[in-house]
């Protein structure tokens, strides 16, 4: 198992926790939006450490990034497996042809 699928886990496992006993229940416990709200924000945090080209804060604000990635998709019931097998699908495609093959929305 990779380290994604261990932190996923124990995500998953925090969903029926306590909030007062974990960060992650706390932040599951306030909803999904607001769990894609804190997503955002570490988005943002990393963008900011890429474009100063400060490699170790980027370093951490990228795992902040995944570990709330995992978070916000908890919340909606996407497993990680899901994401990993339309990567996996997408595997060998050129982005241009990936995104042509898309519905228009």
């Amino acid at each position: 198992m990779s380290i994604l699928h261990d932190l996923a886990a124990i995500i998953e496992d925090r969903k029926g926790a306590d909030p007062d006993s974990s960060w992650t229940a706390k932040l599951l416990a306030k909803g999904p939006e607001k769990c894609a709200e804190k997503f955002g924000e570490e988005a943002i945090e990393a963008i900011i450490a890429a474009a100063k080209d400060d490699r170790e804060n980027l370093t951490y604000e990228a795992a902040d990034v995944l570990y709330h990635l995992l978070v916000m998709l908890a919340a909606r019931d996407i497993p990680l497996d899901d994401v990993l097998n339309e990567l996996a699908r997408r595997q060998g495609l050129s982005g241009i042809a990936e995104k042509a093959a898309r519905d228009p929305q």
